[in-house]
Order: structure tokens, then sequence, then C-alpha cells
């Protein structure tokens, strides 16, 4: 007999509440103890932790038999637990039930409540996740101490992600266009066994829109405006939806130009943080079959961002709690993607596969980078990525569970290059490489295997493991030691595994824990890169690695009644072999401390994230997280000194938000007020306090930031949002950002949809 329902909802009465709110106030003692070496973040645990926790003990020592009859309503936001998701377990399955800390943010929060500037910008108020600015066009994601090329990040399941993501904060994420999102959803942890490399901190999954018909609408035109007076920014976005069945269609160009940004109180306007970007994107979805049994979408994306600043490493920077200035005269950054992908997604094909997918993509990119150095040479560097995808999916009913299966291969072709020109603008070298190996290719094929097992009425076991296949062919890159041009060849392959269970402890409490592993091979830009690691740090090849090995435990507990939406969930993650830059003991030719990297890192990243939102009055409702993590690893600090344990790279304070939103209904608008606190960020690594450019000395100063933000229905087809974000015109910086956020940011946007 098939299991069609994956988890078995059962009725207690208040013992088992009980026992969960025993267990959420020992969570209450325990954690704050936890952070007591820091005191600043002691305070913000504290204050989150009494929030979120009390909030939800309000709600479960009640009892379940109280409110078993009233079905749960919908909450919005990072604590969604009646979402359905796909990215936790690669199959539909409700967010209260799947065994993984999942955060989702669909379309109406981006366009129409919280008016991010960039896809990184959307996840900035998610428990758990922090997002650091090396510039105003580059955000990257940390989830759970990691980012960079240990957050793995797919557009409609497939990889963004590819052989030249770099170590540390990149700036990918931030070419997608935010207004092609249907929903973000953001997972946290290990997911290697189902996605494969790199997913290590966490898997954010952008699915993005298609048209949906209306009753009666053959054509849907909508013009959407953005303007934000702290930032000078103007986005303006034209797009037409149209269906004559089975076949419908959705096309858009967006136009941004963001100007220079207005800091806090204290810094005015900063030079050189603008830039413009121009985006397109069409998708196609021809329905094969009746009821959606069969859909086939053909779909292209494409974001070009120009003359994006590296401010901070220029004379441009401003110096801020004692960072340092930078000495280039120019340095800017232009990006191109296109993605291009065919998918074909079934269900009920044959006896034996309930559900098939299969996807074909292209996608390119390209980066240019423009440098004019303080003594007046000038540089042009960059590198072209065409990478093709093939990966598949299946998904079986059966008596021993729901199975989901699969195979993906991904393919990286790679050109780089670097030019410099003297004063007068003749040509002085042409490098080897750019940042990686020239005429390169990297190969990522894995299979995987997964099956959703209920034990009974109140458990539900999943199990899964993956077999992956990494090659890497450096067709042409400087040798380390004498310069001149070599090549190499190496492969690695990797097993990894996985084991999460949930406990149905009622209708409104679920409980999980898991045992995950993850991996990250390396890639061509750990293994011939040619960078500028840091400020003063110039990265070269190292082609004697291996992958990187994580193994994450987690607990937590959901909780979803009538007005309460709550989550929490503890993590451990052991590190074995993390691929960490180590000097050398020589200097660049450029006068910079040359770095290399070598499987190095031992160490450990353990955290908390606890999240609440309850429904005070059919009218109000109140949100409050807190989210700290904690991480070391061995390091090599200085040349010639062995290594020592220290903490992780921009290591995220402790940092929690508390809200207040009123949303009567019906009504035709809404007023939401939301306070971020985020502690000092002291707890630094020795290229950390090196970094002076980006990280002042003793560490990122703490801030208290208000936002308020508010919609109005003007007439059914066309809407006004206005946002104030920092509204008392604090001065402050996201740890490990190269520019301030800005000052008192008032933001207005229209949607209009005739």
């Amino acid at each position: 007999m098939a299991m069609g329902r994956v988890v078995r909802r059962v009725t207690t009465g208040q013992t088992t509440g009980s026992r969960v709110a025993r267990a959420l106030r020992h969570l209450e003692e325990v954690m704050p103890k936890m952070v007591e070496r820091f005191a600043l973040e002691k305070a913000v645990m504290r204050w989150g932790l009494r929030v979120s926790v009390v909030v939800a003990l309000v709600a479960v020592v009640r009892p379940a038999t109280a409110v078993a009859a009233e079905a749960p309503a919908p909450v919005a936001g990072g604590v969604a637990l009646e979402e359905v998701v796909i990215t936790a377990t690669r199959t539909a399955k409700e967010s209260f039930d799947a065994p993984a800390a999942v955060s989702v943010v669909g379309e109406e929060e981006i366009a129409a409540r919280r008016l991010p500037r960039t896809v990184p910008d959307a996840l900035a108020e998610l428990p758990g996740v922090m997002v650091q600015k090396t510039s105003r066009g580059q955000g990257s994601p940390y989830l759970r101490g990691f980012t960079g090329f240990r957050t793995l990040v797919l557009i409609d399941g497939i990889r963004l992600n590819n052989a030249v993501f770099r170590d540390g904060p990149n700036q990918y994420l931030s070419i997608v266009d935010p207004l092609i999102v249907d929903r973000l959803e953001v997972v946290r942890g290990g997911g290697s066994v189902l996605y494969g490399s790199d997913a290590v901190g966490g898997t954010v999954n952008l699915l993005t829109r298609a048209y949906t018909p209306e009753a009666g609408r053959a054509v849907a035109p909508r013009l959407y405006g953005r303007y934000a007076a702290g930032e000078d920014a103007w986005v303006g976005r034209a797009e037409v939806g149209s269906s004559r069945l089975p076949l419908r269609g959705l096309a858009g160009v967006s136009w941004k130009e963001f100007g220079d940004v207005r800091g806090g109180r204290d810094l005015g306007v900063l030079e050189h943080t603008g830039y413009d970007e121009h985006d397109g994107d069409v998708r196609l979805d021809l329905d094969l079959a009746k009821a959606g049994e069969a859909t086939l979408t053909l779909a292209h994306q494409q974001v070009a961002v120009e003359d994006a600043w590296r401010t901070h490493s220029t004379v441009f920077g401003r110096s801020w709690h004692g960072t340092e200035v930078g000495t280039n005269a120019v340095r800017s950054l232009d990006q191109d993607r296109r993605l291009t992908y065919l998918q074909y997604h079934g269900r009920d094909l044959a006896p034996g596969v309930d559900r098939l997918t299969v996807s074909l993509s292209w996608q390119a990119q390209q980066e240019l980078e423009t440098r004019v150095t303080a003594s007046d040479e000038r540089r042009r560097s960059g590198f072209d990525v065409g990478s093709l995808g093939l990966w598949f999916q299946g998904e079986s009913d059966t008596e021993w569970g729901y199975w989901s299966y699969g195979a993906s291969w991904y393919r990286d072709a790679v050109d780089s290059f670097e030019q410099r020109f003297n004063p007068d603008g003749s040509l002085k070298s042409v490098r080897v490489q750019g940042n990686v190996a020239d005429d390169s290719t990297y190969d990522l094929a894995g299979l995987f295997v997964q099956d959703d097992l209920a034990l009974g009425e109140r458990f539900d076991l999943i199990l899964g493991g993956r077999y992956d296949l990494a090659r890497a062919d450096g067709g042409r890159f400087a040798d380390p030691l004498t310069g001149a041009a070599t090549s190499f060849t190496d492969q690695w392959d990797n097993l990894s595994g996985s084991a999460r269970l949930l406990f149905v402890a009622s209708d409104t409490v679920h409980l999980y824990t898991s045992l995950s592993q993850a991996f990250r091979a390396p890639n061509l830009s750990d293994l011939t890169s040619s960078i500028d690691a840091r400020s003063g740090e110039q990265e070269i090849a190292a082609t004697d690695l291996d992958p990187e090995q994580y193994l994450t435990a987690e607990a937590g507990v959901k909780v979803h009644r009538t007005r309460l939406a709550a989550e929490a969930s503890v993590y451990t993650t052991r590190i074995d072999g993390m691929i960490l830059r180590a000097p050398t003991g020589r200097l660049s030719l450029d006068g910079a401390t040359e770095v290399t990297k070598l499987n190095s890192g031992d160490g450990f990243v353990h955290g908390v994230e606890v999240a609440t939102r309850y429904r005070l009055t059919p009218a109000f409702t109140a949100l409050a997280d807190v989210s700290w993590v904690e991480g070391e690893v061995d390091t090599y600090a200085h040349t010639g000194v062995p290594k020592s344990r220290e903490p992780l790279d921009r290591l995220a304070p402790a940092t929690g938000h508390l809200g207040l939103r009123w949303e009567p209904e019906p009504s035709r608008g809404w007023l939401e007020g939301l306070v971020t606190v985020a502690a000092k960020a002291d707890r630094l690594s020795s290229r950390d306090r090196a970094d002076r450019q980006r990280i002042p000395p003793g560490g990122t100063p703490g801030y208290t930031v208000v936002t308020v933000r508010g919609g109005l229905s003007l007439r059914p087809d066309l809407t006004l949002t206005a946002v104030v974000e920092n509204l008392l015109d604090e001065d402050y910086r996201i740890h490990g950002s190269g520019d301030n956020e800005p000052g008192t940011n008032v933001i207005l946007a229209l949607d209009w949809r005739p």
C-alpha cells in the first residue's frame, strides 16, 4: 500500500505541550550561558530569547485541545510554517513538516513590503543570515558562519555557483534581478546529499515567477517603479504576461540607476558607490496535459551591471572608526550574466514514477575589472565562464516510503586574462592568466537517492546518500614558483549521507533532529587563483588540495498554532580540512603578502536560531527573532608561526529583530515597524585584524536600526509602498563590509497592474 501522506498528524493533550514548554524554558536558561564571554552579545541574546521564547510559551502552555479545531492562520515572513517548500527535502512539503531550518521570502515581501535593491538585501532580515557588502554592488549572505563558495545558490534548481567562485564574500547573488523572483527558499545547514558540493552553510533557491492566467484577461501588463532617496536610486520595470492556453508567457525588462549613497549622520555622501544595471527576462510555460500534469518551460534571463566600484580599496574610501583608506585611483567591475534553460515537469507518467523533472541549462558569466593603481598603472582583468548543466529528478511513492532520486552534471568552460598598461596608455605586459587559469574546464557530476519513510503515526525518517565526482583541467596558469605558464589535471570523488527524523508531538508541535554531511570540492579559484585576496594580500595557485568535509548535528522545534508560528534550532558543525589561505613568507611583485591555500582548517561552528510571530489581535502581529553563531578553525596566522585556533573570518555578531505589523482585514493598507539590533563584532581572526580597510581596529561597532514600512492600495490596480530605513540616521556598517549602510533612507514604490 502506497504511503502518499509523508507526515501523519495526531492530536495530544496538555502533557506534550507541558513537556515542550519545559524544554523551551530550559533552552532560554542554557543559551545565554553559551555567550557569557561576550558581554554585548549576551545582552542581545537575552533580549531576543526572552521576547521570542516567552511569546512561544504563551501559546504552547495552553492546552492543545483548546485550539485543535481551529485552522492555523497564514503568517508571512521568515517564519512561514504553512508554506509549501521544495528545497529542504527536494520534494514538495510544508515547512512545518520539513526537518530542517527553512525560511521563505515571497514576491509580495520583495516587491511590496521590504523593497530590497538586490536579492541579498531580501535575505537580510531572516534569522541566521548576515549580508556582507564589500561594495554597494556586492552582497554576500553568511549562513551559519559560511559564505561565498560555501553557500550554494540555485535558480529554479540550477546552480549559480561555478568553478570561479572565490573564498570569502562574492557578488554573484547580486546579479540576479529580485523582481523576477516568485519566492526565495533558504535552508540553513548542510545540503550536500541533495545538491552536492558547496552546500555547507546552507542553500538558497530562487524560484522565478511564471504567469498565472487571470479570469477574463488574455494580456496582463505591469509597470513598477522604486525610488530611494538615501541611495539616489531609481528602479523601473515593465512587463507583460499573456496566456493563450496551453501556452503562458511572462516577459519583462528592468532598468536601474543607483546613485552615490548618503551615509549616516556623520559621513555624508559616499563617492563612487553608485552603478547602473539593466536586466531582461522571458519565460514560456507550455501545459502538455490537462490540469498541469506536464509542463515544458523555456526561460531566459540576463543581468548587466556597469561600473560598480570597490570603493574601500580606492582613494575615495572613507575612514570610519579607524579604518584605512585604499590607494587605488580606480577599481570598478562590470558584470554580465545570462541564463537560458529548458525544463520538463511531469507527474503520474508511468507506474512507479509519480513525478519527473528534467533540466537542461546554459549559463554564461563575464566579469571585467578595471583598476588604476597609485602609480597610475592601468590594469584590465576578467574572465568568461560558460556553464552547461543537465540534471533530472524522479519521485516514487512506494510501500517503503516516498523515494526521490536523480543525477546531475555541470561543465564550466573558463577563459581569463589580465593586461597591464603604462601611465601613457602603452601596453606593459600580458599576464599568463586572470583571476583563475585560462582555457580551463571544470566538471561536477553526482548521483543521489533519498527515502522519506513514515514510521507509525508520530515519526518520519528521511535517509539519503550521494556520490559526487569533480574534475579540474587547469589549461594555463602561472606556476607559483617560476611564474611561467603551466597546466594540471586532477579529480576527486566523495560520498556523503544524511539522516533526518521528525517527531509529531501534536497537531501544533513538531520536533526534529538531523545528522548530515556536507563537502566542498576544490574549484579553479582554490587551485589556480591569482587575485588580491584581501587588503594587502596576493593569492597564488595551490594544486595539492582535497575536498573539505563537514558534519552537522541539529535539533529543532516548530510550533504552529492559530495565532503563533515559532521555531528554534540548535546546531553544531565539525570542520575537517577546510581550505584556508596561509602566508608563504614571500612578497608579490606589488609588495603584497603572498598567500597560498592548504587543507589546514579543522574546527567547529555552533549556534542557535529562534524566531516567533504571534498574532496579538486580528489586526496586530508581533515578531521577534535572534541568532547567534560561534566558530573556530585552525589557521596559519603569520609566516613562520605554527597554526593556531582562531575565530572564523568575519563571524557574524549576535543579531535580533523585534517588530510589530498592523494589517486589519478588510483594509486597503498596512503598517509595520522593525528594530534590528546587532552586537559588536569583536571576535576577530588574524586576517580580520589585518583587513584594516573594512574592519575597524577592535571590531565592527554594534548598532540599533529602526525601520518603518507601510502600504496602501490606492485602487484595485495600483499599490503604493513607503519605507523609511534607518529612521534614526544611525552611522553603521555590517561586519566585514567595505562601505557603510545608508543613513535615513526614504523609499517609495508604485506597482501598477492595469
